[in-house]
């Protein structure tokens, strides 16, 4: 049978209270409501903790809004269930050590009045205790003593008939120690990335006339710049792997040219001294025959000398078109690995390039945003000239995601970006600031522009369905615009856009909104 919708539950709950002839007072219309939705009613459940925890968790991701909203949800229909699994889901999106913070702050502050025999506390505690174990890799073992409190706690959590008081005891100790370890890793995780952009920004400066090797530098301090995200690091890993394997070939080339060249100087100062040496052995010939027509006394003691002097002008012409064919030959070997060269180095600078690019949709990647808006803002200020951004976020890409796979997804931002850039004009500039989200730079554009800009490429998308295979997917986005104001930082201005974006997004999407 298939779950009851809420209103439908509401609906039935209505019935009933007519029916049962019941006064619809809040606590008659909670207990039947619970009845048919089939939510255990617990006496004590403790709502306005729980909601100060909700209010507590941070939401920067939309996996972690998503889990907050569902456990506002939960809160408000009083269903333990609800609240487990928000929580739990949580901790998968925070990386375990803020999750598990929060919890164990609720379950440090439960009220003393629950009944352990309820049907979800043991539960709930028992999730805590898997929460607490699945946090406990992130933060590190270096304290032996937390790790052993960590063990302790979760075998506690995990009896079926735990002691309560004991349990909380458990959770006291081991909160405070927590936050300790917590602040710990996150100080020694930033202290790691200072000390890699260091050492990457020193190398980009040592290599400023290697233009392909700078790119990789600036690759890899966009890629460890927090927060830090495996897929990232991977295309910048293949990205550099790519660099690295055409440096090699770069290198090979040059030092084979380097050898080449070495044996063309080698050789063609050996025909020079051939050369040298034919041409003095032709001139002393000369000078002989010279002496010996000087002293002919009849045209039968000349012929013989002039055949002489025929042969040796043959001979040295011989030789000096031999030496010429020679060198020609070298010399367009030379001129062959020469352009081999500049084709690998023109490769290595479009590689390089791609660095500030994101592989999957051929936009600029943050690195390549950075730049481009650094630029932009240096012209607004100096031509005193309008420039806004738009900063959009494709709907229900999550959902694609879960039900086409996400290799479709990704084919899906790929069209996004290709209608983008097409519905562009040349001077504006398109980056993947995000996930789904796509940052596009509008020069030359107060913001009721960027708006109608924004809403030409909504009506465009919904012209050129995305094709999943044989099935037509529409592709809307929510979208932000902001103009830069006169004094306003370039990335200000991106959150003032980011900002009117969510708002779209909870007016109903696939809108525009202006900031």
């Amino acid at each position: 049978m298939s779950e009851k919708k809420t209103f439908e539950i509401a609906r039935e709950t209505l019935k009933q209270l007519t029916a049962r002839k019941l006064a619809p007072t809040p606590v008659n219309y909670k207990a039947i409501y619970n009845e048919i939705a089939g939510i255990p009613s617990v006496e004590h459940f403790p709502a306005q903790e729980l909601r100060s925890i909700a209010v507590s968790l941070q939401a920067k991701t939309p996996g972690q809004q998503r889990q907050k909203g569902l456990l506002e949800s939960a809160i408000d229909r009083m269903n333990w269930d609800g609240v487990c699994s928000a929580f739990v889901a949580y901790a998968g999106f925070s990386g375990g050590a803020e999750a598990a913070g929060s919890a164990v702050t609720y379950a440090t502050n439960m009220p003393s009045s629950m009944d352990p025999g309820l049907p979800m506390g043991p539960e709930f505690l028992s999730q805590m205790g898997r929460l607490i174990e699945y946090a406990q890799p992130a933060l590190g073992t270096d304290d032996e003593r937390f790790s052993e409190q960590g063990r302790q706690l979760v075998k506690a959590l995990k009896e079926p008939a735990f002691n309560m008081v004991e349990v909380k005891q458990l959770l006291v100790s081991y909160s405070h120690r927590l936050s300790f370890a917590a602040e710990d890793q996150s100080e020694i995780k930033k202290g790691l990335l200072k000390l890699l952009q260091l050492v990457f920004e020193n190398i980009g400066e040592l290599s400023m006339d290697d233009h392909w090797l700078k790119g990789q530098m600036d690759s890899l301090k966009a890629a460890s710049t927090f927060p830090l995200t495996l897929r990232r690091l991977d295309d910048v890993g293949s990205l550099l792997k790519d660099v690295i394997s055409k440096q090699k070939d770069a290198k090979q080339k040059t030092l084979e040219a380097q050898d080449e060249m070495r044996q063309m100087l080698a050789a063609f100062i050996d025909r020079l001294s051939q050369i040298s040496q034919s041409t003095g052995s032709f001139h002393e010939k000369l000078e002989d025959s010279a002496r010996q027509i000087e002293n002919a006394k009849s045209l039968a003691e000349i012929a013989p000398v002039l055949k002489e002097v025929v042969g040796a002008t043959r001979n040295i012409a011989r030789d000096t078109m031999s030496a010429r064919d020679e060198l020609q030959t070298m010399r367009t070997q030379a001129t062959s690995t020469q352009l081999q060269i500049a084709k690998l180095h023109q490769e290595l600078d479009r590689v390089s390039a791609q660095a500030r690019h994101d592989p999957l949709t051929g936009a600029l990647n943050r690195k390549g945003l950075e730049e481009a808006l650094e630029r932009e803002m240096s012209t607004f200020r100096r031509k005193e000239m309008p420039l806004s951004v738009a900063l959009l976020d494709i709907d229900n890409f999550k959902s694609l995601n879960d039900s086409l796979g996400h290799v479709i997804g990704d084919s899906a931002l790929s069209h996004l970006a290709q209608v983008a850039r097409e519905c562009m004009r040349p001077q504006d500039t398109l980056a993947r600031y995000g996930g789904e989200e796509f940052v596009i730079l509008l020069p030359d554009t107060v913001m009721d522009m960027g708006i109608e800009a924004m809403t030409r490429l909504q009506r465009e998308l919904t012209k050129r369905f995305f094709m999943a295979g044989t099935e037509k997917v529409l592709i809307t986005f929510s979208a932000g615009v902001a103009q830069v104001a006169e004094t306003e930082p370039g990335m200000d201005a991106i959150r003032r856009a980011d900002q009117a974006m969510y708002l779209a997004k909870r007016s109903g999407k696939n809108r525009v909104i202006g900031s």
